[in-house]
């Protein structure tokens, strides 16, 4: 156990990951153990710019920012940071971080000669450990704060009265630290004007104080725009270290805004709700002139009246579950609150919990006289975007502080009377869908059981008639049927209890065991025939091996029992039938191995160029997109240097319907064997319209060569350019070999300018019914595990729905509109079941959004497809043939689906957890046993990981060796020319039984939690997650997991960890080119835009369908311009711890 180090002065760390990443499980360890060592931790959470978090920095007055950064950009980031700071005159504030192998040694030897305070590698922390960084850390910023140094002559009260900052933030920790010498620097008796008034806020802990808080400071911006407002907010001190985790900021989005001023402070004191020093912290803030001032105390339950002495006004704010109504007499905030909100409306009990408050309101305060509707309680939901409540509630507030203190907030805010109203993903009343699919499911097998031993029974029948007769029966759609037999009175006998029998046996599964031997037969001829859509396909049923035998594509069981064949038929069956536990079609493509390959780096060109490469001579273009993080949040590329050290950086940057030209260009899209994946979620609609607009433009571009029209095309673009005095979008650097420049006709324009409007109508029907491919957009996945959420969860889950809905409407069949994804879960620490499960569960989800939508689950069924990891535990062998188990069974029996519906077509990546940076030519070992697994499981579609990807962007010779291992396994690999190889196999059998009951169990948890959603708010699967994740990493560290080459088989030399010789960064070149393109098309489609972004916003508070407004707003606006509208309308995310 390594030794503790004991700050000597309070010490207080920002903790936070770096802009668009989203990385934070080991910022949250980190933050933890810097609790635990007895420091105030003011926590930001992921996805923060260099701006936040030194504006937080400041205002909290802290010694130290700690940072985590695994995406890229981090020279750009940490330089930015430093100088920020000096240039605040903050320089004082230590910065310390880390990235695992992401920052190279060169870049931390860099990065500390430029000041940082220290940088820590891999190396330092098998070296240190954690609590020994940790240490090193916290005695790094071991020092007094609060030393005074005023503006340049200013005394103390101007310096407030112009609200420095700094001045602000020290005069409290110098309240904190050293009374004597504040009472020396301030005299609150000096301050002319005291009269800023104070509304506290109190309630029980988890009543949602922070996201209440948050969205009064937006409200309050809203209607004061040009008034301030100051929050000061305190948690508790842990008694045994004296640390604290100051965690309200991580809630709130508002705040990041000049007019507002954010202090935290710990009780550092137990049992109390306040500081000793809010008084003095309080006095500050009026001095600084600050028009509104919120306190809000830890919520410490039923005796939070501590806060009156402090405020003009007060706010109480609790949840419905506050048990029998007898419990509310001894809230003695309910005596002199001014107002209570009963936040998490959406709670079972709300309206009652409502109707009890206000009459105990009514008591405590006497107003017998009064309808009790009239109290001011409210019901609210902060977390729901332009919650009604609590736009009631804020009004309320504002004109309880102006009648109470004369304050001049006259507010303007509009309201409605309707109360607040849960906008429900789920209908409450559907909140057991998961537990019901298990029932469903169960069902399902224990009725196969009983058929299974109804035909074993009649099969023993029969058997016995042949016996006693000599003779075998003849079998009919109707029974059995012999005659002229030996024995014929016993035989009459067994006939009629044969046919008593069979009344207990399905008709159709009588018919299973009649045409046994006629598919048995289909399958050894040497053709078989089946349709697709209404065509006709002709498939040779076997190979010849070089030893001339003929290798069976399918192979079927030797089973002669009836209850045998007709167990395995239900439960089995032969691939493209029901329950298409071994695959989706009697057999896979010819001609296209699942192959797909991922890639993005750089600008829009570079990965046009990587896709060329890995794509040429394959007779299918599966082209899987990555994009940069900029991109997957949301943003456009810019100059500042926490944005521009990410472009392009493990990812491709994408902003415009030009750069989704550029990157696909030289792909026809619309080709049926081009396929186009996205990964990308929160802001996929936009990614989506962009790639939508591509396709069209690309068949406009056909339309104007066939007919002939390039010239006079020329001459449209051209005088829109010239009229406005841009240059012409270009592609940066010469077409690579392959690209005959499908797709660059149009760049700067859509083809509506330039074509009739019939014309461009026709071409987009057609355009929209043949894409195909993937957009990723799962939402509910990212909140769970992965962090790239921009919009409020409900508002994110609507535009999936629209889409959903879009594609309904166009006849959009071939492109999938969500990948309901596990992979991100397995790789944020969760085991093969608990991905399996989550997974599913999410799926269903949006099964039962898009029906309480009215959607027709035949017309989006089929567009729903999955995303799996593949590792080498034993369960992922199987975790295909489950996961179609499992949903066919439900699609068919509980969701009354068509076929197509109930078919499961998923993508499997194989595991980036299982890519080391110790041994990485071993990577390429375990990847081929993981592409193994899933070939012989007949995924639908994989990529391979290259064996570099643990250290580095994948080269072109390690991306060509991850190909290879597909192409080596379907090419050369005997065993893998037929197509159901691990059918029949007891262990494949039993594990298939095992996983399937463990997932479903995993669902009846999930339905105990309120559902996937229900679950969520109380973040079950995420810790869920977590757990799953230490306890490998425990394993793995201990050995008692043995990793080649990692802890165990190690190298002579150690098997250190490889650090690679170049990384493939974007240039500044393809930098400065995206910024240039997304501000040329800002001008040029400057007025369309403005209107564009109207629309969208028109569109969302109208409840109109937002993707077929987006469908016209991504041909002229920005991701970011788009983003930032979306925000105003549908509320951004809001993180969690």
């Amino acid at each position: 156990m390594q030794e503790v180090y004991t700050p000597k002065n309070k010490v207080r760390i920002v903790t936070a990951a770096a802009l668009f990443d989203g990385h934070d499980a080991s910022i949250n360890i980190m933050r933890r153990i810097i609790q635990a060592t007895g420091c105030e931790v003011i926590h930001l959470g992921h996805d923060k710019s260099v701006e936040d978090v030194v504006n937080t920095a400041i205002q909290e007055d802290a010694n130290a920012i700690a940072m985590t950064s695994y995406q890229g950009g981090h020279n750009e980031y940490f330089k930015y940071m430093y100088d920020l700071l000096q240039e605040k005159g903050a320089g004082h504030i230590r910065i310390v971080g880390g990235g695992g192998g992401v920052i190279l040694p060169s870049e931390i030897k860099e990065l500390m000669d430029y000041g940082i305070t220290r940088l820590y590698s891999p190396d330092d922390g098998r070296e240190l450990g954690l609590q020994g960084m940790i240490n090193d850390m916290v005695e790094k910023a071991d020092f007094p704060t609060g030393a005074l140094e005023l503006p340049e002559g200013k005394d103390v009260y101007q310096s407030l009265e112009d609200k420095d900052i700094t001045t602000i933030a020290r005069l409290i920790s110098l309240a904190e630290n050293r009374e004597e010498d504040f009472l020396k620097a301030f005299d609150f008796d000096k301050v002319a004007d005291k009269s800023a008034p104070v509304l506290g806020i109190t309630g029980t802990g988890g009543a949602g104080k922070s996201s209440m808080v948050d969205e009064l400071v937006r409200r309050f911006l809203i209607d004061f725009p040009e008034k301030s407002i100051a929050l000061v907010s305190v948690d508790p001190s842990k008694k045994k270290t004296g640390g604290a985790l100051l965690g309200d900021r991580i809630r709130m989005n508002s705040i990041n805004n000049p007019r507002v001023y954010m202090r935290s402070l710990a009780t550092r004191q137990s049992n109390l709700a306040l500081s000793k020093y809010v008084e003095e912290a309080i006095q500050v803030l009026k001095a600084a002139k600050y028009d509104l001032i919120i306190l809000e105390t830890s919520g410490i339950g039923q005796s939070d009246t501590e806060i009156l002495d402090h405020s003009d006004a007060s706010l109480y704010i609790m949840t419905p579950e506050f048990g029998a109504a007898t419990q509310l007499e001894k809230i003695d905030m309910l005596d002199f609150a001014d107002i209570v909100a009963i936040n998490k409306f959406d709670k079972r009990g709300a309206l009652d919990a409502l109707r009890d408050v206000k009459k105990q309101y009514q008591r405590n305060h006497n107003l017998w006289d009064v309808n009790p509707d009239e109290m001011p309680v409210f019901g609210t939901i902060a977390s729901q975007f332009n919650d009604p409540g609590t736009n009631q509630l804020y009004k309320s507030i504002i004109d309880k502080v102006v009648e109470k203190t004369g304050a001049d907030l006259k507010s303007s805010f509009q309201i409605t009377k309707e109360m607040s109203e849960k906008i429900f993903v789920i209908p409450p009343s559907r909140t057991r869908y998961l537990s019901e699919i298990s029932e469903n499911n169960r069902g399902y097998d224990v009725r196969a059981n009983a058929q299974r031993d109804v035909a074993q029974k009649l099969y023993g029948f029969f058997k016995t008639i042949e016996t006693l007769s000599g003779k075998t029966p003849t079998i009919s759609q109707h029974g059995i049927d012999i005659s002229g037999t030996d024995n014929a009175d016993l035989v009459k006998v067994l006939l009629a209890e044969f046919d008593k029998l069979k009344m207990n046996l399905d008709p159709f599964n009588w018919e299973v065991i009649t045409t046994w031997d006629e598919k048995v037969n289909k399958y050894k001829n040497p053709v078989y025939t089946f349709k697709v859509r209404d065509k006709e396909i002709k498939i040779q049923t076997h190979s010849e091996s070089l030893s001339h035998l003929q290798i069976p594509k399918i192979a079927l069981p030797k089973y002669e029992a009836w209850g045998d064949i007709l167990r395995w038929v239900l439960q089995e069956n032969v691939p493209g039938e029901f329950p298409f536990t071994s695959g989706l079609y009697p057999f896979k493509r010819e001609g296209e191995d699942p192959t797909r390959m991922f890639a993005g780096e750089g600008g829009p060109e570079r990965t046009n160029r990587r896709f060329h490469y890995v794509s040429k001579g394959m007779p299918a273009k599966r082209l899987s997109t990555a994009f940069d993080s900029v991109t997957l949040y949301g943003n456009d590329p810019g100059h500042r240097p926490d944005i521009y050290g990410k472009i392009g950086n493990a990812g491709v940057s994408i902003c415009c319907l030009d750069d989704a030209k550029k990157l696909y260009s030289g792909f026809d899209l619309s080709h049926p064997a081009t396929s186009v994946s996205m990964t990308i979620n929160g802001p996929a609609p936009m990614l989506l319209g962009f790639f939508m607009n591509a396709a069209i433009d690309q068949n406009c571009e056909k339309y104007i060569k066939e007919n002939g029209l390039e010239a006079e095309i020329e001459a449209k673009i051209k005088a829109i350019y010239e009229d406005k005095g841009l240059e012409r979008p270009r592609y940066n650097g010469d077409l690579p070999e392959g690209n005959d420049g499908l797709g660059l006709m149009l760049l700067g324009v859509t083809g509506d300018q330039v074509l009739p409007a019939d014309v461009y109508a026709e071409i987009k029907k057609n355009t929209l019914a043949q894409v195909r491919g993937t957009v990723q957009a799962d939402i509910l996945k990212e909140d769970q595990a992965q962090n790239t959420c921009i919009f409020s969860t409900e508002f994110a889950l609507r535009l999936m729905g629209d889409v959903q809905e879009y594609f309904i409407n166009q006849n959009v069949r071939n492109f999938y509109s969500v990948s309901i994804s596990g992979y991100h879960i397995a790789e944020a620490g969760a085991n093969p079941i608990t991905q399996l499960a989550f997974t599913l569960a999410n799926g269903f989800t949006y099964v039962e959004y898009y029906l309480s939508r009215g959607m027709d689950i035949n017309a989006f069924g089929p567009n729903l497809s999955f995303f799996f990891s593949n590792g080498i535990d034993p369960e992922y062998s199987v975790i295909g043939r489950v996961a179609r188990k499992i949903w066919a069974k439900a699609l068919k029996n509980k969701y009354g689906a068509n076929e197509r519906a109930q078919m499961l077509k998923y993508h499997i990546q194989t595991s980036g957890r299982s890519l080391h940076a110790q041994e990485i030519d071993f990577n390429d070992i375990r990847t081929t046993l993981q592409a193994l697994y899933a070939i012989y499981d007949n995924c639908n579609s994989l990529h391979t990981n290259a064996y570099d990807e643990a250290i580095t962007t994948p080269t072109e010779e390690s991306v060509r060796r991850a190909m290879a291992i597909q192409l080596i396994i379907n090419k050369e690999l005997g065993l893998a020319k037929n197509e159901n190889p691990i059918q029949g196999s007891f262990i494949i059998e039993e594990l298939t039984d095992l996983v399937e009951e463990a997932v479903l169990q995993e669902f009846d948890r999930i339905t105990e939690r309120g559902g996937v959603l229900g679950a969520m708010e109380t973040m079950y699967q995420r810790s869920k997650i977590q757990e799953e994740s230490l306890y490998y990493e425990t394993l793995k560290h201990n050995g008692t997991f043995p990793i080649i080459g990692v802890n165990t088989f190690l190298s002579s030399k150690g098997s250190p960890t490889v650090v690679p010789a170049e990384v493939i960064r974007a240039t500044e070149e393809e930098k400065q080119f995206q910024i240039h393109t997304k501000e040329n098309l800002n001008k040029i489609n400057e007025q369309q835009a403005e209107s564009a972004l109207e629309d969208a916003q028109q569109a969302a508070v109208n409840n109109q369908n937002i993707f077929e407004v987006l469908m016209e707003a991504t041909k002229v606006c920005s991701l970011g311009q788009i983003t930032s509208a979306l925000f105003e309308v549908g509320g951004q995310y809001r993180r969690n711890m």
